[in-house]
């Protein structure tokens, strides 16, 4: 009986103590003050940036430092282009509303999406995968080192699509008996309270056509406002149409005119008539 009780207390006492760790730890994430995690690199229209606690909201521009937690909201012709403490990027698009690392603890924890338009580019090295996950209403991406866009229209729906690498999805709101990876000019939508099955992926790309399509729209609208004939950023205009499109290209169907063809060649003179014109 001694010995019993001399075992629980050896037991016991590392396991108090462990758990007197993880929760100083925790009070001590809770206690420290938000960090920088993000800078505005472009940004065009109203969009504006305020703290989770109600604080007073101010305009975004280009060298902001973005902390955890802080909300960026835009505006019906609002687009911001951030850069992550990785070097990770996203867009945040027209009517949108997103928070920062709202888990100051969970580093892998990179944006929620509350409503709108964002596209990521998430950053890795060779052969080493930089674990990011975003959050929607319904939806948790998580990516290893990708491309890939996300469109929350309301709080039972989130699309997701994927033009690089692979990301895989789950249903926050339903037990997820599959989560599907999708890889490049794959999408899935996300519904609430629908568990996600392999035979929701779209597979022909015709879903994340259509994102890149409204992509393109708004990029050519933005530019033509500001009158320039590059994209923010100072990258050239491609097919492709986004501020990371290829570089090298010139501008295609997407964007601007058809190439003037080439004149044609004066034709030569006619020859004298034979014998002086007799």
């Amino acid at each position: 009986m001694f010995r019993r009780l001399t075992l629980l207390r050896t037991v016991r006492t590392p396991l108090l103590a462990a758990l007197v760790v993880v929760c100083l730890a925790s009070l001590h994430a809770q206690r420290l003050p938000p960090q920088p995690v993000a800078k505005v690199v472009d940004v065009t229209g109203q969009v504006s940036v305020f703290n989770s606690d109600g604080g007073m909201q101010r305009p975004v521009s280009t060298g902001l430092i973005v902390q955890q937690t802080q909300i960026i909201e835009t505006g019906p012709d609002g687009w911001a282009k951030f850069e992550y403490t990785d070097h990770s990027t996203f867009e945040i698009f027209p009517k949108s509303k997103v928070v920062f690392q709202e888990h100051p603890a969970d580093f892998e924890h990179l944006l929620n999406i509350w409503i709108g338009h964002v596209k990521v580019w998430i950053q890795h090295a060779p052969g080493q995968p930089n674990y990011k996950n975003v959050n929607t209403p319904t939806a948790v991406i998580s990516v290893r080192g990708t491309v890939f866009s996300i469109d929350v229209p309301d709080d039972d729906h989130t699309v997701v699509s994927v033009e690089e690498g692979i990301v895989d999805v789950r249903n926050r709101t339903a037990i997820n008996y599959v989560i599907p990876l999708l890889h490049a000019g794959e999408s899935v939508t996300v519904i609430r309270n629908q568990p996600l099955g392999l035979n929701g992926i779209n597979k022909n790309g015709v879903l994340a056509q259509a994102m890149r399509r409204a992509e393109d729209v708004f990029i050519q609208i933005m530019l033509q406002r500001r009158g320039g004939i590059g994209l923010p950023g100072g990258g050239p205009v491609g097919t492709s149409g986004g501020p990371q499109g290829d570089k090298g290209k010139t501008t295609g169907t997407s964007g601007g005119s058809a190439p003037t063809p080439p004149a044609a060649p004066t034709p030569p003179p006619a020859p004298p008539p034979p014998g002086g014109g007799h």
